[in-house]
C-alpha cells in the first residue's frame, strides 16, 4: 500500500445490512520491523537472538511494579496492575492493540527508516471462539472469573486448564489509554510469538498482515499527521506534546 487511503480502504469491511454501516471489529497494532514475529515486551527481554529466554523473571518483575508503582496509579488488582505495568514500558506477556488502524499506523510509521513496516488485524472473535470464549472483548471482571484474580504467571491460582488468548479492555485508568483505543492480549504459553500460538491452534488466519514498503512510509507518516493522528493526539499530556513538536521539526 502506497498511501493511507489505500490503507483505509484495504481495512474498510463490506456493508453490514443489518446495521448498515461497516464495522470492523477487529483490533489493530502496528509494528516497525515488517518481517517481525507477535513478541511481547517480556518475550524481547534480553534481546531478539533467542527470544523469551528471561520470561521466567515475570513474576519478579510484576512484584517489583506493584511494591513500588502504589503511589503513583490508581490500580489495585493484579490485572489492572499488569495493564499498567505494560503501559508503562515494564516487560509484561501482554500484546497492545488498537480498535484504530490508524494508530496502529502512527507507531507502525515513526521516524521513518527507508524499510517495510506492517499493520497487524486480529480477529479477536474467532480466537475467544475456539477457546470457549464470550463473543465480546472482556472485562477485568471477566478476566478474573475466567481466570482467576491472579495473572496466568501464578499457576495455583488460575482457574483454566489449558492453553487459551484472549482479548480484554483494562479500566480508563489513564487518558493515554483511552486517547489510544487500548486493548490487550494475553496468552497461557509465553514460551512462543503470539502469531506462532495462534498457527498451533488452528487460527493463522485470524491474523492479517498489511504491509507498507519502505519507500512509501515517510508519504503515510505525513499524511497521518495531516489528519491528526501524532503523538499530541495519542498521548494527550506534555510528553505527548513534547514528542510531537520535536519529531515534527527533526
Amino acid at each position: 500500500m502506497r498511501t493511507l487511503g489505500q490503507l483505509v480502504d484495504e481495512l474498510t469491511p463490506d456493508l453490514d445490512r443489518d446495521t448498515g454501516h461497516r464495522r470492523a471489529l477487529a483490533v489493530y497494532r502496528g509494528c516497525r520491523e515488517a518481517r517481525s514475529r507477535l513478541l511481547t515486551s517480556l518475550d524481547r527481554l534480553g534481546g531478539l537472538d533467542e527470544p523469551h529466554r528471561k520470561n521466567h523473571l515475570e513474576p519478579h518483575l510484576f512484584r517489583s511494579f506493584a511494591r513500588y508503582a502504589r503511589a503513583f496509579v490508581a490500580a489495585s488488582r493484579p490485572w489492572e496492575l499488569l495493564a499498567t505495568a505494560q503501559h508503562h514500558g515494564v516487560p509484561t506477556r501482554l500484546l497492545d492493540w488498537t480498535v484504530s488502524p490508524l494508530i496502529a499506523a502512527h507507531f507502525a510509521t515513526l521516524r521513518p527508516r527507508g524499510e517495510a513496516v506492517v499493520i497487524w488485524r486480529l480477529d479477536w472473535r474467532r480466537v475467544h471462539a475456539r477457546f470457549d470464549l464470550p463473543d465480546h472483548v472482556l472485562t477485568i471482571d471477566e478476566v478474573e472469573r475466567f481466570f482467576g484474580e491472579v495473572p496466568p504467571f501464578d499457576e495455583a491460582s488460575a482457574r483454566r486448564e489449558g492453553p487459551v488468548a484472549c482479548l480484554f479492555e483494562p479500566p480508563s485508568l489513564e487518558p493515554r489509554i483511552v486517547a489510544q483505543g487500548g486493548a490487550f492480549t494475553v496468552c497461557s504459553d509465553a514460551s512462543v510469538s503470539f502469531d506462532e500460538f495462534l498457527a498451533r491452534h488452528g487460527l493463522s488466519d485470524a491474523l492479517t498482515r498489511f504491509v507498507i514498503e519502505g519507500e512509501d512510509v515517510a508519504v503515510v507518516r505525513d499524511q497521518l499527521d495531516l489528519v491528526g493522528v501524532d503523538e499530541r493526539r495519542i498521548f494527550p499530556d506534555l510528553d505527548g506534546v513534547a514528542a510531537a513538536i520535536r519529531r515534527y521539526y527533526e
